[in-house]
């Protein structure tokens, strides 16, 4: 499949995801299966529409299931955010010479 298409569901993705990354990954799906990154003008409705049906579908989706241990997994990730216990982001280090 796509590679471009992400897990959008906890506790892959540490936050809910938004309208943007499902549009996105709807987007990508029906580029994907169309062949086309862009179509014609002719066949834009049907594009969009079917862009439109998925990213409600996937909204449905992300909505209805049930990820054991992903609440208690993203409470404890929140958590450690707030108290200030994640190690920050690595920052890159200088190539040597």
């Amino acid at each position: 499949m796509c590679r471009s298409i992400k897990t959008l569901r906890p506790p892959v993705l540490p936050e809910e995801a938004t309208e943007d990354d499902i549009h996105a990954a709807a987007l990508q799906y029906v580029r994907k299966v169309s062949g086309f990154r862009a179509p014609a003008a002719h066949n834009r409705e049907v594009f969009d529409r079917a862009v439109d049906e998925i990213a409600r579908a996937t909204a449905r989706l992300l909505d209805g299931l049930e990820v054991r241990g992903a609440h208690s997994a993203h409470r404890a990730h929140r958590a450690a955010d707030a108290a200030g216990l994640r190690r920050p982001e690595r920052e890159p280090q200088p190539d040597a010479v």
